[in-house]
């Protein structure tokens, strides 16, 4: 009887759980469209022009040296500030010149003293020459130890000069003005012409940059900008951390000579440098603009897709159907490419979830991030 309890007991649960399964969907119900983000095509000012690499060069750097052995004493700099002209820098122990120089000022007094003598030793001999007192001879030997003692004057005069600026050496200043390195000795040693690079100073407020242009792609700048001069193109820097300095330069030099093993001209291009982002050395993207800005339709790379018919365009048309655009492309800002030919202002173009959409199919759009700015093709 247990038995059989237990068997009714295990009914009764399958049947109430039999009650609480789902209803099966009807046949035929559809899956929601894929949802896709879209950008609005619409005209851009968009500025033509080539891309390059390119390195910041200083348009005046100056390593500094000591010109005179002696006792480093004093550095009058902190490393990195900016200095001006004639600051001085380093001073070297100046006693020992000062010393040389009062020498040299002693010797001349001397030589002065010598030279006086002897102007008077032949205006004696002239009086002496009219009464035949003394011979012709001592008078011209007389005026010949004049010009001696004019001529040891000059000399002494020289070496006094000398000494003065053996003694300016001591006082070591910068040449120009810019920002100064690091100093490779500090105080207590002995520096000298020997010693090396003490320290180096660069000028900052405008630098130059030099990039090499292949002889094919100044041909074709030419051909876009043939009513412009040098002095006229304008070049914009791309910096490492992919945003655009602020500062536009101009071109100013074309090599006169081609590089034979590359085929191109090293251009360079001045810049002004109020924040001192750009430094000695630095490598930097350059961008060439051959011409004013013109409007064009300017789309996010990840829109653009490749068959081997060539590149296409997924865009929602009318009742949120997919439509393919066959589209010509030209070069545009790093991330985006100008449309041609092949897409209308307004079109609504597909730029990610491309991959769920097929032509003819229906996509739920969202609008994508827009695109900010004036762009500028490279």
């Amino acid at each position: 009887m247990s038995v059989l309890r237990l068997v009714l007991a295990s009914l009764l649960v399958l049947a109430a759980a039999g009650c609480d399964e789902k209803k099966p969907a009807p046949a035929g119900a559809a899956a929601p469209p894929p949802a896709v983000l879209v950008v609005t095509a619409a005209e851009q000012p968009v500025t033509q022009g080539m891309e390059f690499v390119g390195r910041v060069e200083a348009l005046e750097r100056v390593d500094i040296r000591a010109r005179v052995t002696g006792f480093l004493r004093e550095r009058t700099f902190v490393e990195g500030q900016v200095v001006a002209a004639d600051d001085m820098i380093f001073q070297i122990e100046p006693e020992p010149f000062q010393a040389e120089v009062a020498l040299k000022q002693a010797a001349i007094d001397r030589a002065k003293a010598e030279l006086h003598n002897a102007e008077l030793q032949v205006a004696r001999g002239r009086e002496l020459i009219r009464t035949n007192a003394i011979p012709q001879s001592t008078l011209d030997q007389r005026i010949a130890e004049q010009q001696t003692a004019a001529a040891a004057l000059s000399g002494a005069q020289a070496e006094l000069q000398r000494a003065q600026i053996q003694l300016g050496y001591t006082q070591i200043v910068s040449p120009i003005a810019g920002r100064i390195g690091r100093a490779t000795l500090t105080p207590g040693n002995v520096v000298g012409p020997d010693s090396g690079v003490l320290t180096s100073v660069v000028r900052q407020d405008q630098m130059r940059v030099t990039f090499p242009v292949t002889q094919r792609q100044i041909l074709e700048f030419r051909r876009k900008a043939a009513d412009k001069a040098v002095e006229q193109i304008q070049v914009r820097l791309k910096l490492s951390d992919g945003t655009v300095f602020d500062q536009v330069g101009k071109v100013n030099f074309l090599d006169v000579q081609t590089d034979k093993a590359t085929d191109s001209v090293l251009v360079q291009a001045l810049f002004p440098n109020p924040q001192a982002l750009l430094s000695d050395g630095q490598f930097v993207g350059v961008v060439v603009e051959a011409e004013a800005p013109k409007q064009a339709i300017l789309i996010p790379q990840s829109a653009v897709q490749v068959d081997q018919a060539g590149a296409f365009l997924l865009v929602v048309g009318e009742g949120n159907k997919v439509e393919q655009k066959r589209v010509k492309l030209g070069r545009g800002p790093t991330g985006q490419q100008v449309v041609e030919e092949g897409l209308a202002v307004g079109a609504r173009v597909i730029t990610e979830g491309g991959q769920r959409a097929r032509p003819g199919a229906v996509v739920a759009p969202r609008p994508a991030p827009p695109m900010l700015g004036q762009a500028r093709a490279g």
